[in-house]
């Protein structure tokens, strides 16, 4: 036998294998499997000429509408007059093998990870970067590059361009580096672009650690989700681009004024410009002695305790 047998017509199939290969007599058989005598010696009737219609203009709907269940295939042939309920259509599609495929399940690619969830904690300590769409007035589509400073909330990059591919990103991922340093994490989404091999591998010999967040969770990435929204709500909602080059100067102007001039409400409204100047990276402390950070940065001496050693 090849598989356990669950139905009685399986049992019955079997049974009948079983008999026309020589194992057994049918009584024997039948007592074997459990298979009901009148079940095993039972012929199906010869199926009369309306059933034969039936079946035929059913075949024909299903093979029409390769993804309509049982349920709706009786629908439609209620439509058309046949007198059926969707509980014999279900019995006929079974008994010929006719099914709804299942849908099959996209493999979503997701990234791998080279360090662990980090809050960043100074300036350069941990970039985000993501894509934002929009489209021109004539209906040409854009496709912005955004590179992020959680910490200090500045926006490194902003660039629009009809498409960007993995090479377009490590471009300007460099030029940002050049610029600003290199950062110790980079925290971003699953898109193609982030998780190539060329990036990641670029990526690795700059030992940048890649934070990659879980697919469908944005909020992940709340920094540079917020800043769309802001970019979206001041800026793209309010202007018409016709040209690429036209949207490139306006939002390079956002961008620019963002930085040094737009208040920031969780940076004290100061801009991102002015609260980089006032904050600087901590200096390395000895291993066991580096003191803990409040949320700007900067050490929290009410944090630090001081343990007083009786002597002997």
């Amino acid at each position: 036998m090849r598989k356990k047998a669950l139905s009685p017509a399986s049992r019955r199939a079997y049974a009948l294998e079983a008999v026309e290969e020589g194992l057994g007599s049918g009584r024997k058989v039948c007592r074997i499997l459990e298979v009901p005598r009148s079940s095993y010696w039972y012929r199906p009737k010869e199926k009369t000429p309306w059933e034969r219609r039936l079946l035929k203009r059913m075949i024909e709907l299903s093979d029409k509408h390769p993804r309509y269940g049982y349920r709706r295939i009786a629908a439609l042939l209620r439509q058309e007059g046949w007198p059926v309920g969707k509980r014999r259509i279900q019995s006929l599609r079974r008994s010929l093998g006719l099914r709804v495929p299942p849908t099959k399940r996209k493999i979503i690619r997701r990234g791998y990870s080279t360090g662990l969830p980090v809050k960043a904690e100074y300036k350069g300590h941990v970039w985000t970067w993501d894509f934002i769409c929009d489209g021109t007035t004539r209906g040409g589509a854009l496709r912005m590059l955004t590179i992020l400073d959680e910490y200090t909330r500045e926006c490194h990059v902003l660039r629009a361009d009809r498409a960007l591919k993995s090479g377009d990103v490590l471009e300007w991922m460099s030029r940002a580096i050049q610029q600003h340093g290199a950062p110790a994490f980079l925290r971003s989404d699953n898109g193609s672009e982030f998780i190539a091999k060329t990036v990641q591998k670029w990526l690795s010999e700059n030992r940048i650690k890649t934070i990659y967040i879980e697919p469908g969770s944005p909020w992940q990435n709340g920094y540079v989700e917020s800043f769309h929204g802001r970019l979206r709500d001041e800026c793209l909602n309010r202007e018409q681009f016709w040209t690429l080059t036209e949207a490139r100067l306006v939002i390079e102007d956002y961008r620019r004024e963002y930085n040094t001039f737009r208040p920031h409400s969780k940076l004290g409204y100061l801009s991102p410009a002015r609260f980089a100047a006032r904050k600087t990276a901590p200096s390395p402390s000895p291993v066991g002695l580096r003191p803990p950070y409040a949320g700007d940065g900067q050490p929290n001496n009410n944090q630090l305790e001081t343990k007083i050693i009786p002597k002997d």
